[in-house]
């Protein structure tokens, strides 16, 4: 078997140590900065490289570490997993997608377990799954956004034969699945990258320190390496997409970016493959060129996620105001219903969170509503809260029917945090598994110091290295047979069955939805086609002046459709999907 290795560092000599043989590797006089060396190797395969002399390090592309991000690295044999289920691919438009933490979905935390809990997700409509990262990360939990060897899987998961039997078993039930990826930085512990080459730079700077090398010397194989590294995740493991984690934070001054020269590889194996592949970018920039084609000057990538719908959304059911939600809870109904029209509410506005005007407009005329996600809830926007509380802690149930409605039937591709389709009580809390007792109190101090300064009291802060938080935030399915659990779950089946049913939920036309709203009575009505939604976040019955006649596809609590003064009586805390006509 041939070993090769990108080490510009080493000066003079690259040492192949494998179970059955250590010897010296040589240069590559056609590839400059790579070594080469041939040995006996097969599946399972333990081996490492050591540069002048230092110590054994694991493969930067390795496929698996099965003894965690220190250990050595293990051949992997990519035709060893026989694939039961034929996929022809299943894309974006008229999809609904759940995002899932394989670490809490269960109480046993492995790929496995998660699998043998996919068919429910099936039944209800969900049609892709989005998996939080699954590269190797420090411990056993953690929410594995501080990964490092991106072209493996966490082992305490199941390792890489764990993650093809998932999606297999994902594609029997018709579910896609994406993986979310993280090529903006990797995690302080476990990353020996900087020993073999330039991966990061100085040139630019992020919060989690020197910046990830795309444009910088060097930069050509640490592009080669990350565009490698999401190819095969797609072609190797048969992955449907790629959820790409705050790409605001490549920095990235190149005339053809990271991110254009992904989207052109993604496309092309698409192409290859003979199935839909597609790109979801979170980014921070309100810029909608992230989505544009490249054929029409923009990067190409497929979709992304919408913020600025959740912000307005959150405001409009909580009225939190505190940090960036300040901004859209001055008038929340009118945020809510500019998110559903022009998708960006800081569309070349003012943002007093930054200080500064944000964003620019989306051409309604010419942009797919679909390229766009909306959620009420995801890891971050509920993790990232001092105490990972959900919305299900504060709201009523008529208030989460009403958030679920305008994910469900807006233009915009809806996605679900796992357990929100139940109203989940459980929280979904920051943990992390540090080994290294420094790395570890030093986790712990930051997370009480940033809530402290928001007001919080230290104490009331949970350790993220306590077992207890992470145990906390799994999933608790014996509620979904108590109430109000079941009656939400059977709210959300509902309507996810109203979304592939209607035609007119699954338009991709911008323009062609029209709201309309009361910011003091708190209602808000949108059309979509020949189909009327109308919620009522107050605590009192709301006369919404929509259309006479009609029948009512799914409420809340009883109504009738509106008589001939064309008034629907809306009760308190509740909402309506009417067909017109």
């Amino acid at each position: 078997m041939q070993f090769e290795v990108w080490a510009p560092q080493a000066r003079e000599q690259v040492v192949l140590h494998g179970e059955h043989a250590t010897r010296p590797m040589d240069r590559d006089p056609d590839r400059p900065g790579w070594w080469t060396a041939e040995a006996p190797a097969g599946d399972g395969t333990r081996y490492g490289f050591a540069l002048d002399g230092g110590p054994v390090l694991p493969d930067p592309r390795s496929r698996r570490q099965p003894d965690g991000p220190d250990g050595t690295s293990a051949v992997v044999d990519p035709t060893a997993y026989e694939w039961r289920v034929p996929w022809p691919g299943r894309d974006l438009l008229g999809a609904v997608l759940y995002e899932l933490h394989i670490g809490t979905f269960t109480h046993e935390g492995t790929l496995d377990a998660a699998a043998a809990r996919l068919a429910p997700l099936a039944e209800l409509g969900i049609t892709h799954v989005e998996l939080m990262p699954v590269c190797p990360f420090p411990g056993t939990h953690g929410w594995g956004y501080e990964g490092v060897s991106l072209w493996a899987v966490h082992e305490p998961y199941g390792g890489p034969e764990a993650l093809k039997r998932f999606v297999d078993i994902a594609h029997g039930l018709g579910l896609g699945v994406v993986l979310d990826v993280v090529h903006n930085h990797l995690g302080p512990a476990g990353n020996y990258l900087p020993r073999f080459g330039p991966y990061f730079t100085d040139t630019h700077h992020t919060p989690w320190g020197a910046a990830v090398n795309l444009d910088a010397p060097g930069s050509d194989e640490v592009r080669a390496y990350l565009l490698g590294s999401a190819l095969a995740w797609l072609r190797d493991f048969r992955l449907d997409g790629l959820r790409l984690d705050a790409v605001h934070a490549l920095a990235d001054h190149r005339a053809l970016t990271f991110l254009e020269e992904l989207s052109t590889a993604v496309d092309s194996l698409s192409a290859d493959l003979g199935r839909p592949l597609f790109l979801i970018a979170e980014s921070d920039l309100g810029d909608p060129r992230t989505t544009t084609p490249r054929t029409q000057g923009g990067l190409g990538i497929h979709a992304q996620w919408n913020d600025d719908f959740h912000h307005a959304l959150h405001t409009a059911l909580t009225g939190e105001s505190q940090g960036y939600y300040a901004d859209f809870a001055r008038a929340p109904l009118a945020a809510l219903a500019k998110t559903l029209t022009r998708v960006f509410f800081h569309d070349g506005t003012y943002s007093s969170f930054r200080g500064r005007t944000h964003g620019r407009p989306v051409d309604r005329t010419r942009t797919p509503a679909h390229r766009f996600l909306g959620y009420s809830q995801t890891h971050d926007q509920i993790g990232n809260r001092a105490l990972g509380d959900r919305l299900s802690a504060s709201l009523s149930p008529g208030l989460l029917a009403c958030g679920a409605a305008l994910v469900l039937t807006g233009p915009h591709t809806p996605m679900l945090f796992m357990g929100e389709e139940w109203g989940a009580s459980t929280p979904w809390q920051f943990f992390t598994d540090h080994p290294d007792p420094v790395l570890a109190e030093a986790v712990r101090a930051g997370r009480r110091r940033e809530f402290a300064a928001h007001g919080w009291a230290e104490e009331d802060i949970p350790d993220p290295q306590d077992p207890a938080t992470r145990e906390r935030s799994c999933l608790d399915r014996s509620e979904i047979a108590r109430e109000p659990h079941a009656r939400l779950l059977a709210w959300y089946r509902e309507l996810i069955a109203l979304r592939h049913d209607q035609a007119d939920l699954s338009d991709p036309d911008l323009s062609a939805v029209t709201v309309a709203y009361d910011e003091g009575a708190r209602w808000l009505a949108y059309r979509r086609g020949e189909v009327l939604i109308a919620v009522n976040l107050s605590q009192e019955t709301r006369e919404i002046p929509l259309s006479p006649g009609g029948r009512v596809l799914a409420a809340w609590e009883r109504v009738e459709p509106p008589g001939e003064d064309g008034v629907l009586r809306l009760p308190p805390e509740s909402c309506a999907v009417l067909a017109e006509g």
